[in-house]
């Protein structure tokens, strides 16, 4: 269902495509290799934990169902879903399905190679206990939210003084009929105050030696992939699309993850301090002149043409 390639945790679908989607698809999953990379020299963030961080959430694409008819979602509505597993750390995907609507997100969760010792952080759509405790057995851990009806019985209390946004720190066993069969060894749950929104998050994972406010903090995280979502959408133009087969809209989301990416390389590459969208929106103005991308990006720079520099990337270097 997936390809591996050089980095085992990159994983990218491409089952059910034509030729043309399978280029890009592998495309993208190369330029993903490459800026894995890249920015795993440069962690700036927990770098206490070992671990791997994912983070794992759907977008929905609405497509006009008279025009697409494949893309079921609604009984007048039409859509895909694109699946990613991203990297906390870095915020690169390292994978990515597309499917129609219709496909409930907790489902992925058989489609991702799972790597031992990493966590993966979801919203409560991913609450399957089967699966979670599966997710469990090959030695990975996972941070998801509570469901409001979800029945408990408190095993133990840990101390929570010293946290001040922590209200406690549980071992749980379940106790609801099925979900004590499917996940029949404790948990760990946590409510967290989200003072500045005025709420109360309950959290439940399996790691039980990472302090509480870490578990709360990765899972704040976890908005990095939302933040990837919009940023797609809004810059790279996925909303509409100029075919309107499976293998068209397969392909330009493709192509959209692609230029994502080849951004972020060029950005860690060339040490720049543009956003993302900064560089995309000066590369669109530019991208038939033939200037090298440092005198693009350097206001510095004369635009000259024997312009050479050691840390460099040309546009025309064929």
């Amino acid at each position: 269902m997936g390809i591996k390639g050089n980095i085992s945790r990159t994983n990218l679908s491409r089952a059910n495509e034509t030729r043309d989607g399978r280029i890009f698809a592998c495309l993208a999953h190369c330029l993903i290799n490459e800026a894995l990379s890249l920015y795993a020299k440069d962690d700036l963030i927990y770098k206490e934990l070992d671990n791997t961080l994912y983070a794992l959430d759907s977008t929905t694409i609405d497509l006009c169902l008279s025009l697409f008819p494949w893309a079921k979602f609604r009984k007048h509505k039409g859509a895909v879903k694109m699946h990613t597993l991203l990297d906390i750390r870095t915020s690169i995907p390292t994978f990515i399905y597309i499917t129609s609507g219709k496909v409930h997100d907790v489902n992925i969760l058989d489609l991702i190679t799972v790597e031992p010792s990493a966590i993966y952080v979801m919203d409560k759509g991913y609450v399957d206990f089967k699966r979670l405790f599966s997710l469990k057995g090959k030695n990975a851990f996972f941070i998801t939210r509570a469901k409001d009806n979800l029945l408990t019985q408190r095993l133990y209390s840990q101390d929570v003084t010293e946290f001040e946004n922590i209200k406690y720190d549980q071992t749980v066993k379940l106790t609801g009929v099925k979900t004590s069969c499917l996940y029949p060894e404790h948990i760990r749950k946590i409510k967290f105050i989200d003072k500045e929104n005025d709420t109360e998050l309950i959290f439940l994972t399996n790691n039980f030696s990472l302090p509480p406010d870490t578990i709360a903090s990765l899972y704040k995280d976890r908005w990095k992939i939302e933040l990837f979502f919009k940023w797609i959408k809004q810059h790279l133009r996925i909303k509409s699309f100029y075919g309107t087969s499976v293998n068209a809209v397969k392909t330009q989301i493709w192509i959209a993850i692609s230029v994502y990416v080849l951004v972020a390389i060029i950005k860690k590459k060339l040490d720049l301090t543009e956003s993302l969208y900064t560089i995309l929106q000066i590369f669109s103005i530019n991208l038939f002149n033939k200037v090298f991308i440092n005198q693009i990006l350097n206001k510095n720079e004369n635009l000259i043409q024997d312009y050479c520099s050691t840390n460099q990337l040309s546009l025309f270097n064929f």
